[in-house]
C-alpha cells in the first residue's frame, strides 16, 4: 500500500485517547516533521527509522514513542467496541500469553484484567510519563534523565502489546473496516524502529514473531 494513504488513515478516524502533539518550533516538532515527510515520500520503512545525521538519539526516541502511542490509540479506537469484558476478559495474545497489569501505584502486584481496562490504564499510564517533564521534557535547555531509553524500552513493550492482543483477537474486526494494510504498515514502522535500536526484548516481540517474518521484508540498508 502506498505510505501516503497510512498517513492519511491516521490522521483521521477516532483515537482511544486524545492525540498528543509536538509544540511548533522544537526541536522534537522538527524531528517529527521530518520523520512525517521520510513515510509521505515512500521511502523503505527500514531505513525511514534510521537517526538522522547529527540528530540526538534520545530525541528521536522521544518523537517515536509520542507518535507511537499516538497510532496505536488509533489502531485500538477503531476496534475498542469489540473489546469487552465478555469477548475479552483477560489481556492476552492467544492461549500462550496473559499480560499482567502493575504501575506501582493503584496496582503494586502484577493483577490480571480484562484486556480493554489493562489497555485503559496502559494509555493512561503513558500518557503521565509523556506529560511529566522530568521524564519527557519539552525542550533542549532540560536534559534526558540518565535512563531515558529504558523507561522508553518499558512503554515501547508495553505498546506491542496492544499490537499482540489486536492482531490474534480482533484482526477479523480490522479487515471489516478494510485497515489491515494499515495496520501491518503501522507494526512494521514500530518493529523495525524498536530493533533498530534494541528497544524491545526478543521475548516481547516473540508472540507475533511468525506475522513479523513475513511482513517485515524491507531490505536492510
Amino acid at each position: 500500500m502506498a505510505l501516503n494513504g497510512f498517513l492519511d488513515f491516521f490522521q483521521k478516524g477516532k483515537t482511544f485517547r486524545p492525540k498528543k502533539k509536538f509544540a511548533h518550533g522544537t526541536i522534537r516538532y522538527s524531528l517529527y516533521k521530518q520523520a512525517q515527510a521520510s513515510l509521505n515520500s515512500g521511502i523503505n520503512l527500514r531505513a525511514a527509522v534510521k537517526l538522522p545525521h547529527g540528530e540526538d538519539l534520545n530525541d528521536w526516541i522521544a518523537v517515536h514513542v509520542v507518535d507511537f502511542f499516538n497510532r496505536i490509540n488509533l489502531i485500538y479506537g477503531t476496534i475498542s467496541e469489540y473489546c469487552t469484558e465478555q469477548t475479552c476478559p483477560t489481556m492476552s495474545g492467544g492461549p500462550r500469553f496473559e499480560y499482567l497489569w502493575a504501575d506501582g501505584d493503584k496496582f503494586k502486584k502484577p493483577t490480571p484484567l480484562p484486556a480493554r481496562e489493562y489497555i485503559s490504564h496502559l494509555m493512561d499510564w503513558i500518557e503521565m510519563q509523556i506529560n511529566n517533564q522530568d521524564v519527557f521534557p519539552c525542550t533542549s535547555d532540560k536534559p534526558f534523565p540518565k535512563h531515558f531509553s529504558n523507561h522508553c524500552s518499558k512503554i515501547l513493550a508495553r505498546l506491542h502489546r496492544v499490537f499482540v492482543h489486536v492482531y490474534i483477537h480482533h484482526f477479523h474486526n480490522i479487515v471489516t473496516i478494510a485497515a489491515e494494510a494499515h495496520v501491518n504498515t503501522c507494526y512494521k514502522h514500530f518493529y523495525y524502529f524498536v530493533t533498530e535500536f534494541d528497544l524491545v526484548s526478543h521475548k516481547e516481540l516473540e508472540p507475533l514473531d511468525e506475522m513479523a517474518s513475513k511482513i517485515c521484508k524491507d531490505t536492510p540498508i
